[in-house]
């Protein structure tokens, strides 16, 4: 569950990356005026890395577990930090005008105007709210897994200590066999 959140994530941050988040007019007094559209990728350039790097720790939750597991986890909800500042960046910044001219190469000057559009924004912090609903998952899910997925023999020998337990006492069976003893003998009859 903690990959596929990652990967909606992933997803919401590149389409917030493609979505226009400020609208600039300008007039420089010689032509027509101007209507530019300054993106989430232009105003924050690091939206597309954030979410490449989503992809990676999605993939990443195939091949780890136990204490590499929870470091993930820390790291995807760093980067979920890290997409929410920058759509928050939008709204708090007081006047977007001059940054998005800077971005667009247009002089303050020429500016008649800037609008803030915070489709992009809530959609980077949409991303961000399941980037940090992925990390919690993947804590959740690193405390009950082991490191490694295979268990020997020994220990599940050791683990079978009710006979409660049918599949782990067959189990157990199988593993006098692989031994050489019979596992039908009681210690009595030995």
């Amino acid at each position: 569950m903690g990959a596929g959140l990652l990967v909606i994530a992933a997803g919401a941050l590149w389409v917030a990356s493609k979505f226009s988040w400020v609208r600039l007019r300008s007039f420089d007094g010689l032509g027509e005026p101007r209507t530019l559209w300054v993106s989430g990728a232009d105003w924050s350039a690091a939206l597309v890395p954030l979410a490449v790097a989503l992809v990676a720790a999605a993939i990443a939750t195939l091949a780890v577990r136990g204490w590499a597991l929870r470091v993930l986890a820390v790291l995807v909800a760093i980067i979920g930090a890290a997409a929410a500042y920058l759509g928050v960046s939008l709204w708090t910044v007081r006047d977007v005008g001059p940054r998005a001219a800077e971005v667009k190469n247009v002089a303050v000057s020429t500016l008649v105007g800037a609008d803030r559009l915070s489709g992009g924004a809530t959609t980077a912090v949409l991303a961000a709210v399941v980037s940090v609903l992925a990390a919690i998952t993947l804590l959740r899910a690193a405390r009950g897994a082991s490191a490694s997925k295979y268990q020997t023999p020994a220990a599940r020998r050791s683990e079978a200590v009710s006979p409660v337990d049918k599949g782990q006492r067959e189990r157990v069976m199988w593993d006098s066999l692989d031994d050489g003893r019979d596992p039908t003998v009681g210690p009595a009859q030995t």
